[in-house]
């Protein structure tokens, strides 16, 4: 089950505020929770009530360094790590041996296998005030201070090449080499997104440009759709209503269909501006079908586009 939530519009000039990275993180908390409530039963590691040397924490996770943990247990979100001075979590998404693609029994038999074993990490996160430690396998394949010399260096409108590492309802994460930065759902294309997994694939190299970045709190605001040009500010020059254009159709819903005029330009046939009373939309059109459609209505500044179905491939209505 997906959480949905109503995100400002992110440009440069006004960057993610804590209520949009709040929305985020209660996003994933969500989905975690999903995900978590499909797999086996808790198997945790030997229990250890030592206290965490938080000023040791503090310095690894400031000086980006990689230290060496063991893995004492797992349970259904990741593995859990300690050493004499430091314990603390590897979330699923943070370890090497697992991907998107990995199912739930699978998931269950890597986690099972780490128990025991020796592992590279870096400190992600260090909150002394929720006594949470979280460490990354995948961060910990960057050279030690690579975040540190990553995050002084980037600026927004820069742009970067990343790698894919998870693909979620919400958005998708990208590896920058040594910092993970996201790119929400709203920013990986200027058209309608289903989900993140239309667009982008784990592993998957791309280029992505810096929305925002929050050096103290280690957060990268990414955005694939701002490498090109946005086709809503030409949408009123090229199209008036009345006119009728080709288009695509990518998704068909209860209430109508939504039909591409191009890439980016996405609008909404609805039920009632389709000819033949049709008592579904699926009745008369599919997804990929080319049809003939009417512009009613256009709003560039609320990317609205209102449509009708003028004619299907081939026919006249």
């Amino acid at each position: 089950m997906m959480v949905e939530y109503k995100l400002t519009e992110l440009t440069a000039e006004s960057p993610p505020d804590e209520a949009w990275w709040s929305a985020i993180l209660a996003d994933a908390e969500a989905q975690v929770n999903t995900t978590e409530s499909t797999l086996v039963e808790i198997e945790p590691g030997p229990e250890n009530d030592a206290p965490i040397d938080w000023k040791w924490a503090e310095k690894l996770y400031k000086e980006d360094a990689i230290i060496t943990l063991t893995v004492t247990g797992f349970n259904r979100g990741g593995l859990l790590v300690e050493d004499d001075r430091i314990q603390g979590f590897v979330p699923i998404s943070h370890i090497i041996e697992i991907s998107e693609e990995t199912d739930d029994e699978q998931r269950k038999e890597i986690l099972a296998a780490y128990s025991g074993r020796d592992l590279k990490l870096k400190v992600i996160e260090c909150s002394p005030k929720r006594e949470r430690v979280v460490l990354s396998e995948r961060a910990a394949l960057a050279a030690p201070g690579r975040r540190i010399e990553l995050l002084d260096t980037l600026v927004p409108g820069a742009r970067i090449t990343g790698c894919v590492t998870t693909v979620t309802n919400f958005g998708v994460f990208i590896d920058l080499g040594g910092v993970e930065g996201l790119i929400h759902i709203s920013e990986l294309s200027w058209g309608r997104v289903g989900h993140p997994s239309e667009v982008l694939s784990p592993d998957q190299e791309i280029e992505v440009y810096v929305l925002h970045l929050d050096q103290e709190r280690c957060r990268v605001a990414l955005s694939l759709k701002r490498l090109y040009p946005n086709p809503w500010d030409e949408a009123v020059q090229r199209y008036q209503p009345g006119d009728v254009a080709q288009a695509v159709i990518t998704n068909i819903v209860p209430y109508g269909a939504f039909a591409r005029l191009k890439a980016g330009l996405d609008g909404l046939i609805h039920i009632s501006e389709m000819a033949g009373n049709p008592n579904s939309p699926a009745e008369i059109l599919t997804e990929g079908q080319t049809v003939q459609v009417s512009i009613l209505h256009i709003n560039a500044e609320r990317q609205q586009l209102g449509l009708r179905l003028h004619s299907l491939e081939g026919e006249s209505m």
